[in-house]
């Protein structure tokens, strides 16, 4: 009776043996199917690569990311030498470093418009002075009346019924820093068109326009690198400390879409506003398949459109800025083109020169 029972265990002990080094050698062989890409990322993106959901999505198309976080401008002149992709803000940082890595090809994988994040309130008031409207679920800017004042250098309290916001600061937009973010590159993209008199800047019209264009930068005191940081002082700190804050458009719907906007929150388009381009640049052949996946994958575009990006399906957009409890302009018809790269730098570098040193 001993040896079969032995005989038994023996054959159960083996097979429980080959079963966990088959596991183990199956794992292996899944997580080296996996394919690492890293890479550097434009900060506004962090949330969209850290969702859960986009993790897994990747993984399905067997890929995982890894990457680090950079201002827009910084990345394109960064050193890249071991990344398998850049992912920056904008066709101008895009642009700079499709030239210098001339890859075969690059991937528009969504994109959001630039907007300003304000308050009831402040639109009443903005209304008032012929600067705003309201169009119910959100408002529209007048930016050629809006700079008139600003450049005027007007503060709040001058303002027709400024009751409502008694302020004395400055009338401005609050961006991030000129000199590191994408975000503020897009404002002063659009600043340089409207006080061009719709033109798009070009070189010969920069030395008439940047004495009106540097100090809507300048006066601004301390300006953050990172999108984000505007838009969390706006989200906590409330209408004293942003009464406008120039953002993207998905950070406002992403807020929605957690619950975390304050009651009187209002999003106001600039008319005109300008686009911004999320823009792949793959550096390696794993580059260019998470490009391949983000753009073509279906569930990817979902996630990015519920991350409040515009993606190509527009129908699909709509249904998560609804889900959001937003509502959002279809299409935004009123936008002006961007100024080259080369112009775009030389408006950086001219508020650059004029920080304190």
């Amino acid at each position: 009776m001993r040896r079969p029972l032995v005989l038994l265990l023996t054959a159960l002990l083996v097979l429980g043996l080959g079963f966990g080094i088959y596991v183990s050698v199956s794992g292996q062989l899944s997580a080296r199917s996996v394919l690492t890409v890293r890479g550097v990322i434009g900060s506004e993106k962090e949330d969209f690569f850290r969702d859960p959901q986009v993790v897994a999505a990747l993984l399905k198309d067997k890929l995982k990311v890894e990457y680090t976080k950079a201002g827009s401008r910084e990345i394109a002149g960064k050193d890249l030498g071991g990344l398998d992709f850049a992912f920056p803000s904008g066709v101008p940082a895009a642009d700079a470093l499709r030239k210098k890595y001339k890859p075969a090809q690059v991937y528009d994988v969504f994109y959001t418009p630039i907007v300003v994040a304000s308050w009831q309130r402040v639109l009443k008031l903005l209304e008032a002075n012929g600067l705003a409207k309201d169009q119910g679920s959100y408002g529209t800017l007048n930016m050629s009346a809006l700079l008139g004042v600003m450049v005027a250098g007007k503060r709040w309290t001058e303002l027709k019924g400024s009751g409502g916001y008694p302020s004395t600061r400055s009338l401005l937009v609050t961006t991030t820093d000129v000199r590191k973010s994408n975000s503020a590159a897009m404002y002063l993209a659009l600043v340089s068109n409207v006080l061009n008199g719709g033109q798009v800047a070009q070189a010969s019209s920069l030395g008439a326009l940047m004495p009106q264009v540097a100090p809507l930068f300048l006066r601004q005191g301390y300006q953050e690198n990172s999108s984000a940081g505007p838009f969390e002082d706006y989200l906590a700190l409330g209408v004293g400390k942003s009464p406008l804050v120039n953002i993207y458009e998905s950070q406002f719907i992403a807020a929605a879409r957690e619950k975390s906007l304050p009651t009187d929150a209002v999003l106001l388009y600039p008319q005109p506003t300008v686009y911004t381009k999320h823009v792949l640049i793959p550096l390696t052949p794993a580059g260019q398949k998470l490009g391949e996946a983000l753009l073509s994958d279906p569930e990817l575009q979902r996630l990015a459109a519920r991350a409040g990006y515009r993606t190509r399906d527009a129908a699909t957009f709509q249904a998560q800025v609804k889900a959001s409890g937003l509502k959002v302009p279809d299409t935004l018809i009123d936008t002006a083109d961007l100024p080259s790269q080369e112009v775009m730098e030389a408006m950086i570098v001219n508020i650059e020169n004029q920080y304190p040193k």
